[in-house]
This record gives C-alpha cells, sequence and structure tokens, in this order.
C-alpha cells in the first residue's frame, strides 16, 4: 500500500515522540516591548535639542542619560545642526538603543521658525537613521495624552510625570523631559493592541 509524503512526514514524527506541527494563525497587533529594550526619544529644535535615553524594565523603566543639546543664540545655524549631529552620535555610541522616536511634525505659522526648526529635524533624523535605527514619531498631543492624561497638559506638568514615571531624583529640564515623554510613549503606545500601526519615518 502506497503513502503520501505527507503521511511519512506525520508517521516520522510519532516514532520520534513529537507531536505534529500545527500552523498558528497570525496575529495582527502590536507586542508588548521586551524587557530590556532601550529607546531615544528625541526633541529637535535648533537651540535646545532634548534627548532622553530609557531602558525598559520593572517595576518601572530607567533613564539612562537626558540631557539637552545647547546651542547659544550666537552660533551659525551650521554649527549647531554640527553640534546635534556629533551629539547624538555619542549618544548612540554610549547607549545604543533598538528603536528611536521623535516629536510629530506641527503647524508653524512663522514659515521661517518651520525651516529652521525642519534642519534641526532633519540632522537628527539622518544622524539616526545612518545607524540603521527604527524611528518612529508621535504627535505632541498624543505625548502629553499618553503621560500626564491631557492633550494641552504644560511642560511643567509633563517633566514632573516623567519625573515619578522613571523615578527621578528630581524632574528633568523641559526639553529633556519632552524626548523622555516621547519614549515612554512609544512604549505604551507599543504594548497596546492599536488598530492603526505606529508611524515609522
Amino acid at each position: 500500500m502506497g503513502i503520501s509524503l505527507r503521511q511519512f512526514e506525520r508517521m516520522k514524527e510519532r516514532v520520534g515522540g513529537k507531536s505534529p506541527r500545527v500552523a498558528l494563525p497570525l496575529v495582527t497587533r502590536h507586542l508588548s516591548p521586551a524587557t530590556g529594550q532601550i529607546i531615544l526619544g528625541i526633541d529637535p529644535s535648533l537651540r535646545g535639542t532634548g534627548y532622553g535615553v530609557i531602558r525598559l524594565a520593572r517595576p518601572h523603566p530607567l533613564a539612562l542619560a537626558h540631557g539637552t543639546i545647547a546651542c547659544p543664540q550666537n552660533w551659525e545655524r551650521s554649527r549647531c545642526l554640527v553640534k546635534i549631529v556629533e551629539t547624538l552620535r555619542s549618544i548612540l555610541k554610549k547607549n545604543p538603543p533598538d528603536v528611536c522616536v521623535v516629536e510629530g511634525l506641527f503647524y508653524a505659522q512663522n514659515l521661517q521658525t518651520a525651516i529652521i526648526m525642519g534642519e534641526a529635524r532633519g540632522a537628527a533624523l539622518a544622524t539616526v537613521a545612518e545607524s540603521g535605527i527604527e524611528i518612529f514619531e508621535i504627535a505632541t498631543r498624543k505625548v502629553k495624552q499618553a503621560i500626564v492624561g491631557y492633550g494641552a497638559a504644560q511642560k511643567s506638568a509633563v517633566a514632573k510625570m516623567v519625573q515619578r514615571l522613571l523615578n527621578l531624583p528630581q524632574p528633568p529640564a523641559p526639553d529633556a523631559a519632552d524626548a523622555l515623554a516621547l519614549a515612554l510613549a512609544h512604549a505604551q503606545e507599543n504594548s497596546r493592541y492599536n488598530l492603526t500601526p505606529l508611524k515609522r519615518i
């Protein structure tokens, strides 16, 4: 009596004590980020780019590094962009992240302000992208909603909540707090069942 190849494979599995493999359906959802994952948050600005690096851990995430890439008002824009690039490269080397998240674009009434902000954002994105790290963006209101529970929350409220969530001795500086909030919001959004995927750039 002849048998098919599939029947022969099943017989081999039974003899070997293995249960037949069952194909599981794919579930389209965002999986919870693994403990130990490192997330870099960046709040781009020409004169004060905030950055924050966190590691997901229990009972609460840990802040590995945070600060502001500050540039004096008398510096040329090109010099500020170089400092943003050099500082971010150093941060990426010291605390290599698994993923990066930046503040989403916002509406600016002043065209010159929008151009300058775009330059700083572009410098930051290019620096991170050359490392091959995935980059996502989250709108400012969404970050405040996730961290404080109110989309129009003040910077001081964001800083205090970031201090509490990361168990910091004091509230971080405003730009650094925004960057840390971005990282925390990304971790929160990535752990939920979402109908829409996270925005990757």
